[in-house]
């Protein structure tokens, strides 16, 4: 676990980020997720909006109520007191578990069996490589809703395509280097497609509006296609693969 804040920095009339660490791992998001928790409960009706990524929090907050000066003390305060109860924090700030189901197949991972080929393996292989391995948001960005999930497996890790789709279908779920994630929405990508996810990751009417938040854990749960039919997945959306 790290014990302090390695920097606050102005990034904006009513916004300061957080720096963490110079690395990326479960620990630091662990007390990234508790320091969030800490901030947004400190600032109260002054936050406007807390922003976690892989080693920082941006914290925005209402110019109105309070000031850089007021918000560095309050960021500052509450890093010493996760610090201060790291074990605590360990076994009890871990994030949720939450399991994400997911059509594989060569009809819903049009990636699944280059990746395999590549990697020496067979689709099973990778599907179950894939599902057997618990994930850690570390952050959601790109569009609302996309989770960077890691780590992958070394062995089914691989890079982005060399020419990205023009479209990727929402729901799919797929591969870049050692990172995971479901795209929430049809967009341009260059992930490995490995099958897809009848889950919505991103619905404004909602409540919460996204089923992982950053800090939680993720982990996947193979299912038939019609499964996959039956909790609302469509296969339709395979016709804006380009």
């Amino acid at each position: 676990m790290t014990n302090k804040v390695v920097r606050i920095s102005v990034a904006g009339e009513n916004s300061l980020i957080v720096y963490f660490s110079d690395r990326v791992d479960a620990a630091v998001s662990t007390q990234i997720k508790a320091c969030s928790s800490a901030i947004h409960l400190a600032l109260g009706s002054k936050l406007i909006d807390l922003v976690a990524s892989y080693a920082s929090i941006l914290v925005i907050y209402d110019v109105l109520l309070t000031d850089h000066f007021a918000v560095s003390k309050i960021i500052r305060a509450a890093t010493a007191d996760t610090s201060s109860q790291s074990t605590e924090i360990s076994t009890n700030q871990a994030g949720n578990l939450i399991t994400l189901p997911v059509y594989y197949s060569l009809e819903s991972g049009p990636d699944l069996a280059s990746l395999a080929e590549k990697k020496g393996l067979t689709t099973d292989e990778v599907i179950d490589i894939h599902q057997t391995t618990e994930y850690r948001v570390y952050a959601i960005g790109f569009a609302p809703g996309f989770a960077y999930l890691g780590e992958v497996d070394e062995r089914i890790a691989a890079p982005r395509l060399a020419t990205p789709r023009l479209k990727v279908p929402h729901g799919a779920v797929a591969i870049a280097d050692r990172q995971t994630a479901v795209y929430p929405a049809e967009s341009p990508g260059g992930w490995n497609l490995i099958g897809l996810c009848p889950t919505p990751m991103f619905e404004v009417k909602a409540d919460p509006i996204m089923p992982v938040s950053t800090g939680d854990r993720v982990i996947f749960k193979a299912i038939s296609k019609q499964e996959f039919i039956d909790l609302g997945g469509s296969l339709d959306s395979l016709g804006a693969l380009k």
